[in-house]
């Protein structure tokens, strides 16, 4: 049996997408992992990446290296993982599935005869461009690594078509798209209650996604709809990230449409939904990721069964309209988004349950896999 090693810099609890390449291949393959993190009961041999945090002095001379150039040595200080290295080096793999462009130089240190496939998630050279400090630090440390190792990879994939097309356009490489599609659930929508119609919005609380909109949002909607909002933060956040979460936490205190429940494991996020009945989802397009967003949650909540209600992102859009899932907002204010919502009726809702119903097949995890099985194959001469 060949054997593949999915490299990512992620705790797997909350990484949907790679938790489904890692089940999708261990049909066929020996899957070995390394990550910060992995749910216990996995049956898989896993190596986990210890990331200390670092004092003030490595972040001062990291900081000193990013600026003058230094992208390799900066690299080695920041991503090498010695200890890990040195594991990976002692073994032999046919493939290895490097996620993010964070990973992407470790994969190709230890690699000896392996193919390499890269999964990119997001644009890297953009990716929290709306950020001084990012830009400042690492926009240009990560140019670096997409020029230098892009063109060294063997294959490609990325998450949606926007970021095919920019990748494509700035390095040579012609990306695969698999979507974030969720696996095809067996649920039914559930009924719609038409004086109480339940919102649902969940993912990381993360400041470049303004979740503060979908709270105002609330002001503006009558008295038939109250939100919950399912929120996490990555076990790597920082403290300004943690701290984005208590104010969202106070935010919701003075409105009694709005509450917040605990997250739940991604594997279990379609079925902690599945009650609702509209997912909603505004994102401003603050950096180019954003503004070229296809995420999980938008097909968690076509497998929920539900109704959506988002912002104008492109491909989020195009998905909504062509298999008629919803409604999408004029802009990305709470009040256009609040209009779309408030003129629904309760007939509506129940036409575009049934509607995610039926794109639920078409639009899951299960169409992806054939891809993703098709390009290992390839790569792997079989």
């Amino acid at each position: 049996m060949k054997k593949i090693l999915i490299l990512v810099f992620n705790d797997l609890h909350h990484d949907a997408r790679v938790a489904r390449q890692i089940h999708f291949l261990s049909e066929y393959y020996k899957v070995t992992i390394a990550c910060f993190d992995s749910p216990k009961e996995w049956p898989y041999e896993v190596f986990h990446i210890k990331k200390i945090k670092p004092g003030m002095a490595t972040k001062a001379i990291g900081s000193l290296l990013l600026l003058a150039g230094f992208f390799e040595t900066a690299y080695s200080l920041l991503y090498d993982f010695p200890t890990l290295r040195k594991q990976l080096l002692s073994r032999s793999f046919d493939l290895i599935i490097s996620n993010d462009i964070e990973s992407l130089p470790l994969a190709f240190k230890i690699k000896k005869t392996e193919k390499i496939l890269f999964d990119a998630h997001e644009y890297a050279p953009r990716h929290f461009e709306d950020k001084l400090i990012w830009r400042i630090f690492f926009q240009r440390f990560n140019k670096y690594l997409c020029k230098k190792y892009l063109p060294k990879v063997d294959e490609m994939i990325t998450v949606g078509e926007g970021l095919a097309k920019e990748y494509a356009k700035h390095y040579p490489v012609k990306p695969i798209v698999i979507t974030n599609a969720s696996h095809y659930a067996q649920l039914v929508p559930t009924d719609v209650n038409d004086k109480k119609i339940k919102l649902i919005h969940h993912g990381s609380a993360n400041q470049s996604r303004k979740t503060e909109i979908m709270i105002e949002m609330m002001d503006y909607l009558d008295d038939r709809f109250t939100l919950d909002l399912m929120l996490l933060t990555p076990t790597i956040a920082n403290k300004k990230t943690r701290n984005y979460l208590v104010h969202l936490k106070q935010l919701i205190q003075t409105n009694p449409k709005v509450k917040m429940i605990p997250a739940v494991a991604g594997s279990k996020v379609v079925e902690s939904i599945h009650s609702y009945d509209i997912g909603i989802y505004i994102l401003p397009p603050l950096n180019f990721n954003s503004a070229n967003a296809l995420p999980n949650k938008i097909f968690d909540f076509i497998q929920a069964r539900l109704a959506l209600a988002i912002g104008p992102t492109p491909e989020m859009a195009a998905l909504v309209n062509t298999y008629d899932l919803g409604v999408v907002s004029e802009d990305f204010t709470a009040a256009s988004l609040a209009k779309k919502i408030n003129a629904l009726t309760s007939l509506d809702i129940v036409r575009f349950k049934e509607q995610s119903n039926k794109a639920a097949i078409t639009l899951s995890a299960e169409q992806n896999k054939v891809i993703l099985k098709n390009i290992v194959t390839k790569l792997l001469n079989e």
